[in-house]
């Protein structure tokens, strides 16, 4: 089983988004979708899979950061 953390995506470039999950930053290519910076995101074998609701993912991140 393959655990998804949201991240912050915090830069943009073509179809690669650099996204920030607190401790360290990854990329991910965007498929499909409309996507900006600030928005959250999942990301699953390198690509961004689907946009989190910023209030959503703050609750994740709470209970990861515990």
């Amino acid at each position: 089983m393959c655990l998804a953390i949201p991240g912050k995506i915090v830069l943009i470039k073509d179809d690669v988004a650099e996204v920030d999950y607190i401790k360290e930053k990854r990329t991910g290519r965007i498929v499909e979708g409309n996507y900006k910076v600030g928005d959250y995101v999942l990301v699953q074998g390198g690509l961004v899979i689907e946009k989190i609701p910023e209030k959503q993912a703050r609750k994740w991140l709470e209970v990861f950061q515990k």
